[in-house]
């Protein structure tokens, strides 16, 4: 297996061809600000599909999905906004995960970060059924570490990482049927994260690479020593991209914009290291907010990570012109 590290300035590394099932979870209910439910449909237009089908892979595209109905839920904390919606999306996203993960590489076409509910925890029993170790790169402004009863907003995509790795107070979600455990877990690109979160994570092993982080030493060298430890005990790794990982003047389509983000080029390094590893399984791609873009440049970038995570690579990326 190449070192995560190693450049491909050279541009000869084959990636192995993936099958690769795109599922659109419009979920727009994790937040209150609308718009998300059109992120699904923005990939196909800015062209995920001919993008990975450019690099030899192939696609399977299973349209868009629709969150499980169900009965109406109390709960102490009635700030939470529309509790069954977001568990009714769990289910589809979990029972998604599973069937599709043997069949594939599934792309996940968010839909706000609330929908990592399902994905993670559905990729997480698939790797169990598998017998591999299970890891997760969380790209993202924020850790989402709240659960129901911590979180003021309200807003359930604040609460994903807290339900995937069993933190009490999710009993009205579907059972976890593998938490993921948390010193596999880690997180690039944080700069906003509350009080209660800090509490929460201070008893917890999380690789945290904070921005301050990464402009003082870079963030080549800590995703290389995460990678290695997958790597060493052949781990499946599940990548949940949200566009707030990103600076907000190269990926303006978000409602959670937060200044001092990754740069786009720390971003293809970022997708670049990953595919070099060669030990991604899944992709979640969150919080694009069409309503919100220049021009399609958000998406438009977002479908560029995505090629560079399964093998586009500096000098054969295209050109790309607004207007």
């Amino acid at each position: 297996m190449p070192d995560a590290a190693t450049a491909n300035l050279d541009n000869t590394t084959v990636m192995t061809q993936k099958h690769c099932i795109l599922i659109g979870a419009p979920v727009d209910c994790g937040k209150r600000r609308r718009g998300c439910l059109m992120g699904p449909d923005a990939y196909r237009t800015a062209g995920i599909a001919e993008a990975i089908t450019a690099l030899g892979h192939t696609v399977t595209d299973i349209g868009n999905l629709a969150p499980a109905p169900v009965d109406p839920i109390s709960h102490a904390n009635k700030a939470l906004y529309k509790l069954e919606e977001n568990v009714g999306w769990c289910e589809t996203l979990q029972k998604a995960a599973e069937e599709n993960a043997p069949n594939g590489m599934p792309i996940f076409l968010g839909g706000d970060h609330a929908l990592a509910m399902g994905t993670v925890s559905g990729m997480a029993a698939h790797a169990a059924s598998i017998n591999k170790p299970f890891f997760v790169l969380w790209l993202d402004a924020h850790t989402d570490i709240h659960t129901l009863s911590s979180t003021d907003s309200g807003n359930i995509h604040g609460t994903p990482t807290g339900y995937y790795i069993g933190r009490e107070g999710f009993e009205m979600f579907p059972p976890v049927k593998s938490p993921v455990k948390t010193e596999n877990i880690c997180m690039i690109g944080l700069r906003s994260v509350d009080p209660e979160e800090h509490a929460a994570l201070s008893d917890m092993n999380v690789d945290l690479v904070d921005m301050r982080r990464i402009d003082e030493d870079g963030i080549r060298a800590p995703l290389s020593t995460f990678l290695d430890k997958v790597a060493a005990v052949d781990g499946f790794l599940h990548v949940s991209l949200d566009v707030d990982f990103l600076d907000p003047s190269v990926a303006p389509a978000v409602g959670t914009t937060v200044p001092g983000g990754a740069t786009d080029r720390e971003g293809h390094l970022v997708m670049e290291m990953v595919s070099d590893s060669g030990l991604v399984g899944s992709l979640d791609l969150v919080e694009l907010n069409p309503f919100l873009d220049d021009r399609g440049k958000t998406a438009s970038l977002m479908v560029e990570l995505t090629a560079s995570l399964l093998g586009r690579r500096v000098f054969d990326r295209p050109t790309r012109a607004y207007g």
